[in-house]
């Protein structure tokens, strides 16, 4: 089941009629020059959301992204759910095999630059995407199906592909990239939900 966020969405245009990588490129424009104060206030809004939450109260084991490109901030919600006992990991990406595998990220971890230049934890202690509860999922745009567009490389369409029945997705997003509807092909992965400011 979908679900997203009650906030009352803000559209910016008729999306609906755009390519990926039309939409692709006005999204990563917004990005770049959405000023960092609304970024923070709003990724802390997110945060706040994301900690009440129902189902990511009940998961153990959480995947988060490392925000990166003007993201939603996940700095503070993996600290967060570290503190209460939450066990974390982050995406490692391989890229001659164009996968990602969780990797566990533990408190003050040290991070170098993977492949498409996210985040990593240097010391790879991996996790099996079968054994997570809850994936926090980065997107470009989402609609209110819970379809979603990424940065085109596919490597979330094939992570979540991986996870047990039990497991859930939601994303985060800011309200610029909640569309009226996001084209996707066969291959693309939807979120279960979506929690947006």
């Amino acid at each position: 089941m979908f679900k997203i966020g009650r906030t009352k969405l803000k559209t910016i245009g008729p999306e609906e009629s755009l390519t990926k990588a039309e939409i692709r490129s006005k999204i990563l424009l917004r990005l770049k020059t959405q000023k960092e104060e609304d970024r923070n206030r709003k990724s802390t809004i997110i945060k706040d959301k994301l900690l009440r939450n129902k189902v990511f109260k009940k998961a153990k084991i959480i995947m988060f992204y490392i925000a990166f490109g003007g993201e939603v901030n996940t700095k503070e919600m993996i600290r967060e759910a570290q503190k209460t006992g939450k066990l974390i990991c982050v995406p490692v990406y391989r890229k001659d095999k164009e996968t990602m595998q969780p990797a566990i990220f533990e408190d003050h971890a040290k991070l170098k630059k993977g492949p498409y230049g996210v985040l990593e934890p240097v010391i790879e202690v991996m996790l099996k995407p079968e054994d997570l509860d809850l994936v926090i999922v980065p997107g470009l745009a989402f609609d209110k199906q819970g379809k979603r567009l990424g940065r085109g490389k596919g490597c979330y369409d094939r992570f979540l592909r991986t996870l047990s029945k039990k497991a859930s997705s939601i994303g985060l997003a800011y309200d610029f990239q909640i569309l009226p509807l996001v084209p996707t092909a066969k291959h693309d992965c939807s979120v279960h939900n979506i929690i947006f400011s």
